[in-house]
């Protein structure tokens, strides 16, 4: 195997990974609502960063530590749990309240910084996101290849597909953008998104290592 086609076989498997719906589907579609073209791609460039993050510390062996430390995994594994279902609830929260405001006052969106963040720590606290790249690196790491230099380059092809889905996401809401900007569906989209966040929350609290 060459580095070139390991970098397409990579390609097919992230791919699958990031068209499959979830939480970075979710966050990417709630912020092109609440706050358009800009919005959403802070979060995915946050969604992004944190994937090439673990891409990196998998590839130092960083997550290997975790995969051996049980301890360790389970502490991130409910560090991260704790996050997404404080998040999915304070997004049930704002859409409960939305219903108190005035039908033509749509609520301020978060800062741009916040948008970002919430992308990257959602990431971050993932240790799914590890563990696929424990299993990725080694098969994906032509013999002779600088596993270091092949976690960059893995990651990077991560992110690009990453950076593509959200740009087709937010094209997808600018076509129904006239509905999706009103208060009802920002208020919906917070209701979804919260419940995705808290389902998937509990989903990784319970999970084993």
């Amino acid at each position: 195997m060459t580095v070139t086609s390991a970098l397409l076989a990579f390609s097919a498997v992230a791919a699958l990974m990031t068209l499959i719906p979830g939480v970075d589907t979710a966050l990417i579609l709630r912020s092109a609502i609440t706050r358009g073209r800009s919005g959403a791609m802070l979060a995915g460039l946050g969604i992004c960063t944190g994937v090439f993050v673990w891409g990196v510390a998998a590839a130092a062996g960083a997550s290997a530590i975790l995969a051996a430390s049980a301890s360790a995994y389970q502490i991130l594994t409910y560090a991260g749990a704790a996050y997404l279902v404080f998040l999915g609830g304070q997004m049930l929260y704002r859409s409960l309240r939305k219903k108190q405001l005035p039908s033509t006052e749509i609520p301020v969106p978060q800062s741009g910084i916040r948008t970002y963040l919430t992308g990257l720590v959602t990431n971050v606290l993932n240790p799914k996101i590890g563990v696929f790249y424990i299993a990725a690196i080694p098969q994906f790491t032509p013999a002779g290849s600088n596993a270091l230099l092949m976690g960059v380059g893995l990651s990077s092809v991560h992110v690009a597909l990453t950076l593509m889905w959200a740009a087709i996401l937010v094209f997808g809401v600018r076509i129904a953008g006239r509905w999706l900007g009103s208060a009802k569906a920002v208020s919906w989209m917070d209701r979804i998104t919260g419940t995705v966040l808290i389902g998937f929350g509990l989903k990784v609290a319970l999970s084993r290592p």
